[in-house]
């Protein structure tokens, strides 16, 4: 963002002197404030301070660890209030001390039209949207209540299991929360999920009754039923319709209304879960082929949330979460079991609805476009305010004039109130993160977990604005590194010790479910009796605590030549190029050379084909060898641009025409395949690329 050798130089001269006159005012009332206000949550010091301090230790002294964040160096935390152990119980406190606050809320789509792709493809797309309505802590409970209660009625019983496979919407937190008051493990199915993978989650926990939405049930679930011959209840979260002909003998639908209704009578078969009972049984999204599914105990989602909570400072009923991410996946089932720990709302939404544009990545993206088109004015305007604000913010100092002058608008396109932004599954690039903590006038956490840690790990504390890292672990765990030799990475390495992250402590999880080959390989238990998980990440710890994720053990190849490639570092320096929405590395050890599979941005993939003259539909484009060249041409600037070496950087790559939606499955910086399915799916693509072999 700092090209000062474009900027108008009385515009120039003009700002600084604003800039000197806004300090000189300012100043010393914020320095002042910054040593007497009250801290926040225990800490002190400035915001520089603070972003400087240790954020955890190795215990032992050692460089491989284990580390643990500096306010639990000598006692793990397993939970957020005394006595509160389960999620049932979690739930009852939040509805007794908030009754009549909002819990859960929906936005009315008053609405739709079908978006027609280029090329054919037609996906629904949000045009008008209402207001939120709400319904209160002690509504949800009710509602909760009545519904585990109905269930019972129909014959479920507690510690078997039960499914839900639904979109991110408020029954689907109600349903869990029945299931968890009445001890029923829960199995979660992504909505994204084939009819095979379906299947093979709904035999493997043996389920007599579902919970599902009335669309997935008759585009998705309908088809499948004879493969699932022990179902025999399917609860529809709709309300219409109320009649369900044609389903096969022996399988039933209820609407949850009615099933609500059955329960209203008192309570019928209750057994209170213990900690170590089973609350979840959570399926991966089935990318590598048929999905595992990792049980969680109540004990270690409450163990999660108690350290995801703690990196949220000033958490409370005032605040408003919005849920979009798919629940079946434990990050957005945490963050929202945090948020109704602590009284805030959730207010359900999707990426069409939040926004016209995606976020994080895209907005980066799509607003740096903007600015672009500017005028000279404006961009010199936008330019100068960014670097400032950067400047002051790695000072530690806040810019309202900035704010309220020049990102204002930019920071509309959420709402304009957003207080925290936090980021996880995929790493911000450091130009995302930065854009995102200057534009959007917020801090932007970054976190790293996966399933079968709860998605509990480590989050950056909100006032480090480094960047690249992922923060300090979490209080309710602790972090080793492993010597991973065939990678060149060991714990005496130096600046930093790096090796495979393992996670231990209480949100350590059960282990995946009829399976123990793979329990046995992914999870031990250590001679004081606590239980590690080994993540096959590869990561860095640095001075101060903070954990840098640099590689992923699955994700290295070694080409024919003898380089090592780390696909995944391929993808993260490559997918901030404007003319990728997404990008897929590909190499094996038979080739020499690394291919991708690239998804193009359709507005910057028309206007090259327009500079060079080539011609022809959004598939023919995508198909077309020229194409091809000059897409590749822009890669592999990006790539030098990005200091990748030459045996890195893609020399052969397929355009994928399909654009980059939930509904498409390609939702993360691997298309959501992960390699093993990819050689299946495009093995006629990866021949051609290979030169035909």
């Amino acid at each position: 963002m700092k090209r000062k050798e474009d900027l108008n130089p009385i515009l120039l001269l003009l700002f600084h002197l604003m800039v000197w006159i806004y300090t000189f005012i300012t100043f010393l009332p914020c320095y002042v404030a910054s040593w007497v206000s009250v801290p926040v949550a225990g800490v002190s010091g400035t915001a520089e301070e603070r972003a400087k301090r240790a954020k955890a230790r190795s215990v032992l002294g050692c460089p491989e660890g284990p580390y643990r964040a500096v306010s639990a160096t000598k006692t793990l935390v397993a939970s957020l209030h005394p006595g509160v152990d389960t999620l049932d119980k979690m739930f009852e406190r939040a509805a007794t001390r908030f009754p009549y606050r909002d819990c859960l809320g929906t936005r009315e789509v008053i609405s739709e039209e079908d978006e027609r792709q280029s090329n054919g493809k037609v996906f629904k797309k949000v045009k008008i949207l209402g207001e939120y309505s709400w319904r209160s802590y002690q509504e949800a409970f009710t509602a909760a209540s009545r519904l585990g209660s109905g269930l019972a009625s129909l014959g479920q019983r507690p510690k078997n299991n039960i499914a839900i496979f639904c979109e991110t919407r408020p029954e689907w937190l109600i349903a869990a929360q029945a299931c968890f008051m009445y001890n029923f493990p829960l199995a979660t199915l992504y909505s994204t999920l084939g009819g095979p993978a379906i299947a093979h989650g709904l035999n493997e926990t043996q389920v007599t009754h579902i919970i599902t939405s009335r669309e997935l049930l008759e585009t998705r679930l309908k088809y499948i039923l004879v493969e699932v011959p022990r179902l025999q209840h399917i609860i529809v979260v709709d309300d219409t319709p109320t009649s369900w002909p044609g389903y096969p003998r022996g399988i039933t639908v209820h609407n949850m209304a009615a099933v609500q209704k059955l329960g209203a009578t008192p309570e019928n078969g209750k057994l209170q879960p213990l900690p170590s009972d089973i609350a979840v049984i959570m399926y991966t999204s089935g990318s590598t082929g048929i999905p595992k599914g990792v049980m969680i105990s109540h004990s270690n989602l409450i163990a999660g949330i108690t350290g995801m909570a703690e990196r949220i400072p000033n958490l409370c009923e005032e605040d408003t979460y919005i849920g979009y991410l798919p629940l079946a996946h434990v990050l957005e089932l945490s963050a929202e079991l945090v948020c109704i720990a602590h009284g805030c709302r959730i207010g359900y939404s999707s990426p069409q609805t939040l926004s016209d544009q995606e976020i994080m990545d895209r907005i980066y993206k799509n607003v740096m476009t903007k600015v672009e088109e500017m005028n000279c004015v404006q961009r010199t305007l936008f330019i100068l305010a960014y670097n400032y604000k950067l400047e002051q913010l790695t000072k530690g100092h806040s810019t309202p004039l900035c704010d309220k002058l020049v990102f204002r608008k930019v920071r509309s396109l959420l709402g304009g109130r957003t207080r925290v932004l936090l980021s996880g599954g995929a790493p911000l690039s450091a130009a995302t993160q930065r854009f995102m903590n200057v534009c959007f006038c917020c801090p932007v956490g970054q976190g790293y977990g996966l399933t079968e840690t709860c998605g509990a790990g480590t989050i950056s504390e909100l006032w480090d604005y480094s960047t690249g890292r992922v923060g300090g672990p979490l209080v309710c765990c602790e972090i080793k590194l492993k010597d991973w030799v065939e990678g060149v990475y060991r714990s005496t390495d130096k600046p930093h010790p790096r090796g495979e992250i393992l996670i231990g402590g209480p949100n350590v999880t059960m282990g995946y479910y009829k399976s123990e080959d793979k329990n046995q390989e992914d999870f031990f238990v250590d001679e004081n009796g606590q239980r590690w998980f080994c993540t096959g990440d590869v990561g860095e710890f640095h001075k101060d605590g903070c954990l840098k994720i640099i590689d992923r053990k699955k994700d290295l190849v070694k080409l024919q030549a003898g380089e090592y490639v780390s696909l995944g570092k391929v993808e993260a320096m490559l997918k901030n190029c404007p003319l990728l929405d997404n990008i897929c590395a590909y190499a094996n050890s038979d080739e020499t050379y690394v291919i991708s599979f690239v998804v193009p941005n359709q507005k910057h993939l028309l206007a090259l084909a327009e500079q060079y003259g080539v011609r022809g539909s959004w598939e023919e484009l995508c198909n077309s060898k020229a194409m091809e060249e000059l897409v590749l041409k822009v890669i592999t600037e990006a790539a030098l641009a990005a200091q990748l070496e030459r045996f890195e950087i893609p020399r052969k790559i397929c355009l994928s025409p399909d654009p980059w939606t939930p509904e498409t499955g390609l939702v993360t910086d691997a298309f959501k395949l992960k390699r093993k399915e990819l050689k299946t799916r495009y093995q006629d693509d990866i021949e051609r690329m290979y030169g035909g072999k």
